[in-house]
């Protein structure tokens, strides 16, 4: 522990269970001196474990609907008053694909599905940011990151039309975070991750296959969670304070390679 976010106040967004990211994150920020509220949808909230969370990082957990900005306003104006003042990190934690759960193949979408997923998953990202900057809530050099996924950039036939949505939450993240840095001084990034062992990762066709592959493709091996959560509090921290508009991969060099001996001696 270094105390890197100490004294700082932040959201996290998407908490769920113990294997999630965002929990991870949160149980990291609480080390390293970070303060915070918690936030879910309320239907994520009463399917999850949140709860405990909370009681061990000592966070209040505010129920909000992240495409609802009625709601976004009342949670950005509850945790400054719950943490006595302006918001230093956001983790925009958040994903789901209605196409992927009712197996509907890409070539087979039903599209009021893939708007409410794109709804979700992308587009919560821009009113998160909009209210944040609209209410001005967000401390100079403040640090607002997303998790994103390189599907975003290449093919995986099973990822479905979440891909599209990673892709479009990146691009939000360039857009929105040049005005939040032009005006507020605050960085956005994306943070693409390894493939996880998240119930969302589970939920996505063939994961199990893919989780392997991916391992034996990178030559570090698969970023674990708690990795993540560690690079995430980097990002958070004093210490990358000129990083902004940036996705940064986070995923043990599989982006960068064309194929392993590990994945050759698969095939020979």
């Amino acid at each position: 522990m270094y105390n890197l976010l100490k004294g700082k106040r932040g959201i996290i967004f998407g908490a769920l269970d113990e294997n999630s990211i965002a929990w991870k994150t949160a149980e990291r920020v609480h080390e390293e001196g970070g303060v915070f509220v918690l936030s879910n949808a309320p239907a994520s909230i009463r399917m999850g474990s949140i709860d405990a969370l909370g009681k061990k990082t000592g966070a209040q957990i505010i129920a909000a609907d992240a495409t609802s900005v009625a709601d976004l306003e009342n949670l950005v104006d509850q945790a400054m008053d719950i943490l006595g003042g302006k918001i230093d990190f956001v983790l925009h934690s958040i994903g789901m694909s209605i196409n992927v759960r009712k197996g509907n193949h890409y070539t087979n979408q039903n599209y009021e599905y893939t708007e409410k997923g794109w709804n979700i998953s992308a587009v919560s990202f821009h009113k998160v940011m909009q209210v944040l900057y609209k209410k001005d809530a967000m401390n100079e050099w403040g640090s607002i990151v997303a998790l994103s996924y390189m599907a975003a950039q290449r093919v995986f036939p099973d990822y479905n039309d979440m891909a599209d949505n990673k892709a479009y939450l990146e691009s939000i993240a360039r857009s929105f975070g040049y005005f939040f840095g032009r005006d507020k001084k605050v960085r956005v990034n994306t943070i693409s991750q390894s493939p996880t062992a998240t119930k969302a990762g589970q939920g996505v066709k063939g994961f199990d296959g893919f989780i392997a592959f991916a391992d034996k493709m990178a030559p570090l091996g698969n970023a674990s969670a708690v990795d993540c959560a560690n690079y995430t509090v980097s990002m958070f921290s004093d210490l990358t304070k000129m990083v902004t508009l940036q996705n940064l991969l986070h995923d043990g060099g599989f982006s960068n390679m064309g194929v392993s001996q590990e994945v050759m001696e698969m095939f020979e």
